[in-house]
């Protein structure tokens, strides 16, 4: 029987017997079992759930040493980003400044803010819900270098300060790289996600990624791409670690 735990939560794909119910419950000691299907609301892509147990759908969750509130009902949690989350934790030092664009209810900023210890995270955020989990998760992990920021990416006046972007959306995300560039300094690393067919999984990403560099006047120096997980047949999520420098 397959689920995903999200602390004191379980969410199934398919609908479960009250038995079946018991038997998860009994194993996880779990305080609310929910039906997760795989409709998708809105904007802010809000999940839509049915409870089978319990009644909470607020819970914590903790992942390589941080500490997660969520509401389950209200915010998407990717199983099959965990180890994406975890390289990045590891990946700033204390000298940089770091733009994290779509900072959800802190997925990156939590984690790097805590392990790689950088000067400061902006972390951005649009929708209201998660920018308020962000905000709580700032606090539970007690973390001073955050800042965080409940706006759109391209209405936050952010100018050539950052030395590390990240740029952890999925859909049309090239359209958001001219505020990147706008946010760079004249060298930094911008982590560059997108879903992409697997045939040009290895071409698309960097030929976006060189065309808003040229036009902003910024050179694509080094680059690395890995793959995150199959997000359709024939789709991958991937991120490509790019590194610009500033065309004198």
């Amino acid at each position: 029987m397959k689920y995903q735990k999200i602390g004191d939560i379980v969410l199934v794909k398919k609908p479960l017997s009250e038995e079946e119910i018991r038997e998860i419950v009994k194993k996880t000691k779990c305080k609310t079992v929910a039906l997760k299907t795989s409709q998708i609301v809105g904007e802010f892509r809000r999940p839509y759930i049915k409870i089978l147990y319990g009644k909470e759908t607020e819970t914590i969750h903790k992942e390589h040493g941080c500490l997660f509130k969520l509401d389950v009902s209200k915010i998407m949690w990717s199983q099959g980003n965990i180890k994406e989350r975890e390289r990045m934790a590891r990946i700033s030092n204390e000298n940089e400044i770091v733009v994290d664009m779509f900072a959800g209810i802190g997925y990156f900023s939590i984690p790097l803010a805590k392990y790689s210890n950088p000067k400061t995270v902006y972390a951005i955020e649009k929708n209201p819900i998660a920018y308020h989990y962000l905000c709580e998760n700032i606090k539970l992990n007690k973390l001073k270098n955050i800042i965080p920021i409940l706006s759109d990416n391209r209405n936050v006046n952010l100018r050539n300060i950052a030395d590390r972007i990240i740029m952890g959306y999925i859909h049309k995300t090239h359209k958001f790289l001219p505020k990147a560039f706008e946010i760079l300094k004249d060298k930094g690393v911008i982590h560059y996600h997108e879903t992409v067919a697997e045939k040009v999984m290895y071409e698309r990403p960097i030929e976006r990624l060189k065309y808003y560099a040229k036009i902003y006047n910024y050179k694509l120096v080094d680059y690395k791409i890995f793959k995150i997980k199959k997000y359709a047949p024939g789709v991958w999520h991937v991120v490509v670690d790019a590194k610009f420098c500033a065309c004198i």
